[in-house]
């Protein structure tokens, strides 16, 4: 036996007109809430993205620290400010174009640049954290300056 769809309650009559408006209005929200950035805003986002993701990387890496801290902070950042994620950036503006394959091409430089260092080791020696912290704040200020 064939079931038939549910329909949905019937709203009263004076709370129809209200709720269409309301409806319109979610559905074209995301069009006017969206804005395009221009090469410059783009440009500080990817690399925002990337000094968040590095660092994260390195002290998953080399100080068993998996939080991923700086990339939270940092969505929370885009989030209020831009009302985009960190995964709209890598989608949008990375030149692969999905957000797992930018993920994937971050980690294989990184990992490069941790060997070609030394590894953990030569990377404490040399303060790739510090470099790599200094980055990420720089890139915060201007993300939080920026908009």
């Amino acid at each position: 036996m064939p079931q038939t769809p549910r329909s949905f309650p019937r709203l009263p009559r004076r709370l129809q007109l209200p709720a269409t408006v309301l409806l319109c209005a979610v559905l074209q929200a995301p069009a006017t809430l969206a804005e395009p950035f221009d090469t410059a805003t783009q440009a500080m986002l990817v690399n925002a993205v990337e000094a968040a993701f590095e660092l994260d990387l390195f002290n998953n890496r080399c100080r068993s620290d998996v939080s991923g801290r700086r990339s939270e902070n940092l969505n929370k950042e885009l989030v209020s400010r831009y009302r985009i994620t960190v995964l709209d950036v890598q989608d949008d503006y990375f030149p692969e174009g999905y957000y797992r394959d930018a993920q994937s091409r971050m980690e294989a430089d990184f990992l490069d640049q941790l060997r070609n260092i030394g590894g953990c080791e030569g990377a404490k020696q040399a303060k790739l954290r510090d470099t790599l912290r200094a980055r990420y704040e720089t890139a915060m200020e201007a993300v939080a300056r920026q908009h």
